[in-house]
């Protein structure tokens, strides 16, 4: 018989990142540019275990030209959630062509639990929240599960709750970043210009936050950019990002 000693497997189930990680990260890219700070994270540290998710959305192309132009193989995650504009779906097609990108990932929701839990696709008129955690929020934790890190396009102007947007925070163990959390929307459109990124087409329509189209409507002048996501709902998130708690001074 061998040595009574065994060895046992031991499964590590410490956190990639914690809320100290991000918050240490957040004062040391303190000033420094979007643009630098995807190129020292992405070639460095962070190579290889890193996702960009990206909407596909009226902004997206700023930050997806942005990564493009450190790593075309860091891989790109968008949730299709089968309730998506027509429009959105070309327009990630082309965007993605024209940025060079090798990694395009596309999730959909599980059709067992569509079948359980939104047989009738109706799910967003009467429970919008429970409708977004089956079409977005488990597809991209699955999509999720092989990085220890991602980068988020939302900006801090776009609604009241993304105001104090900090560039780094702790999502469920892992480093969510939020490289254009500090920038507006003149900023936004001076890159497009710049870089002639193509537009979304449903943006010259009115509609400034482009989600499922059940549940995005066309924002009136001088309203939130956001005003058109939910807009009959007591709801502001999908469930993906919920509202910052963020304290710059904690």
């Amino acid at each position: 018989m061998g040595d009574p000693a065994r060895l046992l497997d031991m499964i590590d189930v410490t956190p990639p990142f914690t809320r100290a990680d991000a918050m240490a990260m957040q004062e040391r890219f303190e000033g420094v540019s979007a643009q630098e700070m995807l190129f020292e994270l992405l070639v460095g540290e962070l190579r290889g275990r890193i996702a960009a998710v990206s909407s596909f959305g009226a902004e997206s192309a700023v930050l997806l030209h942005m990564v493009a132009q450190v790593d075309v193989d860091v891989p790109v995650v968008f949730t299709n959630t089968q309730k998506m504009f027509g429009e959105t779906l070309a327009y990630r097609d082309e965007l993605a062509e024209k940025l060079g990108f090798t990694d395009l990932r596309v999730f959909r929701p599980d059709p067992r639990l569509l079948a359980i839990k939104d047989k009738t696709g109706l799910r967003w008129s009467y429970d919008p929240d429970g409708c977004c955690d089956l079409r977005k929020v488990e597809p991209l934790r699955r999509a999720l599960a092989p990085f220890d890190a991602w980068i988020s396009g939302r900006k801090g102007f776009q609604s009241g709750t993304r105001t104090a947007l900090p560039r780094f925070e702790e999502d469920e163990g892992r480093l969510k970043i939020n490289p254009l959390a500090d920038w507006d929307k003149a900023k936004l459109d001076a890159y497009f210009a710049e870089h002639e990124l193509p537009r979304h087409p449903l943006e010259a329509q009115g509609y400034l936050s482009i989600g499922c189209a059940p549940c995005t409507t066309k924002v009136a002048p001088g309203e939130d950019p956001r005003a058109g996501r939910w807009r009959s709902f007591d709801k502001v998130e999908c469930g993906i990002h919920a509202p910052t708690d963020y304290d710059p001074m904690i």
